[in-house]
């Protein structure tokens, strides 16, 4: 991992207030799982231009394989791009990048 910015007091300051606020895992909630989170993702990461500093929404609560997905598949060169794969328990797919769901699919929008 690296030092910056998650040596500082903010991003510690911050990390806990994103784990106070939402205890579990977002993805493994998404699929009906109740997973303690122990890690905090940024939804954009820095080197992509994310904001090393984001509001709670541009985090993401995750468990350890959660989180060790997401980075393989989008933070990481040559991966495939698709952060979560499954269907939550709504049928739509969980990756809210996912086209379906990126065009506004909803069951009562079809």
């Amino acid at each position: 991992m690296a030092d910056w910015p998650y040596s500082t007091a903010a991003w510690q300051r911050l990390r806990q207030a994103k784990l106070a606020a939402v205890p579990l895992c977002e993805p493994c909630e998404r699929l009906g799982r109740v997973t303690p989170a122990q890690h905090v993702d940024h939804v954009k990461a820095i080197n992509a231009g994310g904001d090393p500093f984001p509001p709670l929404e541009g985090l993401m609560s995750m468990c350890p394989g959660c989180h060790s997905v997401k980075t393989n598949a989008v933070d990481r060169k040559g991966g495939s791009g698709i952060r979560f794969k499954g269907v939550g328990l709504d049928g739509l797919p969980i990756d809210p990048d996912h086209p379906f769901v990126a065009e506004g699919y909803t069951p009562s929008n079809p």
